[in-house]
């Protein structure tokens, strides 16, 4: 039988509640700049935190929860199904590249947002059964980079910080 941990499953909890709680956040900023589809992405600074302080279970885990419970919460089915698809493709290029270790957090960030975008075209594809969306991907794809980026330095802080303190790693 598998031993409890009740700071593992707290820690997930917190790192879930932080999840959901920026994806909220996020749902109030008003980032529009007339191009449906465009986020800031905070909510993937902890699942990068995650991929770099948990196991590869829990980081997958924490990013699934927190598609999900956000697009109940905030945009609905249609959209979840959006996220849920770029997110987990995110998720597999981001761990991999992590993994190739030749990108640092912001790297890794970077990649993730640009195929998170890349996801949701693929899937707003066969939803709209035209291959002209692609044509959309260009501007998703820089924007997804840069705020990547920008995602990508401030959880390369809070790795750094809390890989210091030691005060997350629960593997």
């Amino acid at each position: 039988m598998k031993k409890f941990n009740t700071k593992h499953l707290c820690t997930l909890a917190l790192m879930i509640a932080l999840a959901f709680a920026f994806s909220y956040l996020e749902s109030l900023i008003p980032f529009n700049f007339g191009i449906p589809g465009i986020k800031l992405g905070l909510a993937n600074l902890i699942v990068i935190v995650a991929l770099y302080t948990m196991s590869i279970k829990d980081a997958l885990f924490i990013s699934i929860v927190r598609i999900l419970l956000s697009g109940l919460a905030f945009s609905g089915g249609f959209a979840m199904i959006y996220s849920l698809i770029g997110g987990l493709l995110s998720f597999l290029i981001m761990l991999l590249a992590k993994k190739n270790n030749k990108f640092s957090p912001i790297g890794v960030s970077a990649l993730g947002g640009t195929v998170h975008n890349f996801g949701q075209i693929i899937v707003a594809a066969v939803v709209m059964r035209t291959y002209r969306i692609i044509y959309y991907f260009p501007i998703l794809m820089l924007v997804g980079l840069f705020t990547g980026i920008i995602n990508g330095i401030i959880a390369n802080i809070i790795i750094k910080r809390v890989t210091k303190a030691g005060d997350i790693k629960c593997q």
